[in-house]
C-alpha cells in the first residue's frame, strides 16, 4: 500500500486545482511524505473549501492497539463498511489530498527494496491530483513514546483495485485518485451513498511510472 507520496505544489496551485477559496496554511516544503508527516489537504469548512494540514495517519482502531503504547496511525483505508471508518466517512470528515507521484514498494535486479514511483500521464493532467482522503480533527493520541500525548488533526486516504501500471508492481491496492472537478464536488459534499462510487480503480493508461 502507498505509504509514501511526493507534494510539489504550491500553495495557490493547489487551491486553483481544488477551487478553494481560502488557506490556513503558510508556504509549503515541497518534497516526500512519509506517514505523520503534517501535509496539506483541503476540506470543508462551513460551506467553503479550506486548505488546511493535518498528520498522516488515522486513528487505529482499538483492536489493532491491544497491547500497544502507541498509535502510529493508519495511512490506508480501505473497508469502508468497518464501524470504525464508517463514523468518519460524511462529507464533513472527507477531504482531498493533493499529490504529484506516488510510490509503491518494488524491487530492483538484486532483489533490493526500491521504490516505484507513479504519476498521471501528462497528456491527461497536471498536477496536482488528489486522493479521496478521510480527516478527523483534534485527536488525542501517543503516536510516538519520545513525543507523548498530542493533539492533532489527522488524515488518511481510501485504496481500492489496481490497475496497471500499479498492478504489475503492488497487487493489492492502490490510493483512489480524484481528477476531475465533478469528482471533488462529490466527495466533498455528497451523501456516501453517492460518494462510495469514487473508490474505484482508475482507468487503465491513466497512470505511468515516473
Amino acid at each position: 500500500m502507498c505509504n509514501l507520496y511526493r507534494q510539489k505544489s504550491g500553495p495557490q496551485a493547489i487551491m486553483d486545482a481544488a477551487k478553494a477559496m481560502s488557506s490556513q496554511v503558510g508556504n509549503l516544503a515541497p518534497g516526500d511524505v512519509y506517514p505523520d508527516y503534517v501535509a496539506p489537504i483541503v476540506r470543508m469548512e462551513d460551506d467553503e473549501r479550506v486548505l488546511a494540514s493535518a498528520r498522516w495517519g488515522l486513528p487505529s482502531s482499538p483492536f489493532a492497539l491491544e497491547g500497544k503504547k502507541t498509535d502510529k496511525g493508519v495511512t490506508n483505508v480501505r473497508n469502508t463498511s468497518s464501524p470504525h471508518w464508517r463514523r468518519w466517512l460524511m462529507p464533513a470528515r472527507r477531504c482531498l489530498v493533493p499529490f504529484d507521484a506516488f510510490s509503491e514498494p518494488g524491487r530492483d535486479a538484486e532483489g533490493k527494496y526500491r521504490p516505484v514511483w507513479f504519476g498521471l500521464t501528462q497528456d491527461r493532467h497536471e498536477p496536482p491530483a488528489f486522493f479521496a482522503g478521510i480527516w478527523v480533527p483534534q485527536w488525542t493520541s501517543v503516536r510516538k513514546l519520545k513525543e507523548g500525548e498530542v493533539t492533532a488533526d489527522l488524515f488518511a486516504f481510501l485504496t481500492t483495485e489496481p490497475t496497471e501500471p500499479v498492478k504489475s508492481v503492488h497487487p493489492k491496492a492502490m490510493p483512489v485518485i480524484l481528477t476531475e472537478p465533478a469528482e471533488f464536488e462529490t466527495w466533498l459534499r455528497a451523501d456516501w451513498s453517492e460518494a462510495i462510487a469514487l473508490q474505484r480503480p482508475l482507468p487503465a493508461g491513466t497512470l505511468e511510472i515516473i
